[in-house]
């Protein structure tokens, strides 16, 4: 049986990427303007409260997806999605419009929304996973395709990611147990093994020649990146993998700078959310509209039933 959440935290954008690739953009409005991402979007929240049944949901979105705090700390930072502009994110054309329209349809819906200006979805999501009310009221589930938010785990809040790896109907729960099963770290030193490792897919480099063998036998042997670089200070030797040490002495800018890149940030400054998942729209006249207009009638409607039956 799927837990039940508390509080639920969508990580949207990478959800709403998700169906952009997984349904043909040949689903598309009277107009011929693409709605493959909206559909999708919104059957996977229905699918998401019928299955886990959330007493609050926040459907957080990326007010800048490339901040510049983390471009001045890590200039590689994301920087391979820059569209020829060199500036703007490399968005499929096909999904551009598609993004308001989501925000349209979440508002008339009654679904909060989240976002802050200078922050990515993670750092949001960071922030209110602080309002969760603990395991013994549900705790907080995370639903997001992206490791990075792997290093918010944290069992004694009951704070777990739902990983869509494998789809939103076959989600995979990761809690401290599943981080440790699946890096050979503690459950909550993510973060810092992703430091140390890299990934490529955010352009973080890592440490040359540390890769996920050495950077999780290190984070074990010294608890996480501070015991690491304390170690690194004192000028102790023992509990480095061969090599190791030098590698690691010599990335000290990088290690530095990467943690701010890596970290999300905990304490967003956001407005008062009306976080409570509603039972009926908020603005029913207007959802019908949006839906006939855009060719959202039956994904609106599962939307709705999944609300007034959860």
């Amino acid at each position: 049986m799927s837990p039940v959440a508390g509080l639920m935290l969508l990580d949207t954008p990478a959800l709403y990427y998700r169906a952009f690739y997984g349904i043909p953009d040949s689903i598309t409005a009277d107009d011929g303007t693409p709605v493959n991402a909206v559909r999708g979007l919104l059957d996977m929240i229905a699918s998401l409260v019928r299955e886990h049944h959330p007493d609050r949901l926040v459907s957080c979105m990326d007010a800048d997806w490339r901040p510049a705090f983390r471009v001045a700390a890590l200039p590689s930072y994301k920087a391979h999605r820059l569209g020829p502009d060199g500036a703007a994110e490399d968005t499929p054309p096909g999904l551009v419009p598609q993004v308001p329209l989501i925000t349209e349809v979440l508002d008339a819906a009654g679904i909060a929304q989240a976002q802050a200006a200078g922050y990515e979805a993670d750092d949001v999501i960071a922030t209110l996973a602080q309002t969760g009310d603990g395991p013994e009221a549900g705790g907080t589930d995370i639903v997001t395709g992206d490791r990075d938010l792997f290093q918010l785990v944290d069992d004694a809040r009951g704070i777990r990611v739902q990983y869509t790896a494998r789809g939103v109907r076959n989600l995979t729960l990761i809690d401290e147990a599943a981080v440790t099963a699946k890096y050979d770290i503690p459950g909550r030193a993510y973060g810092d093994f992703a430091t140390l490792r890299g990934d490529p897919s955010d352009g973080l480099p890592g440490v040359p020649g540390v890769g996920a063998k050495t950077a999780a036998a290190v984070i074990t042997r010294f608890g996480g990146l501070d015991g690491m670089l304390a170690a690194l200070d004192s000028g102790e030797q023992a509990g480095f993998p061969a090599g190791a040490r030098n590698k690691l002495n010599a990335s000290r800018a990088y290690l530095d700078n990467a943690r701010t890149v890596v970290e999300v940030v905990t304490d967003v400054k956001l407005p008062e959310i009306d976080d409570r998942l509603p039972s009926a729209p908020r603005d029913p006249a207007r959802l019908d509209d949006l839906a006939a207009r855009w060719n959202l009638d039956g994904p609106v409607e599962r939307l709705l039933e999944a609300l007034r039956d959860r």
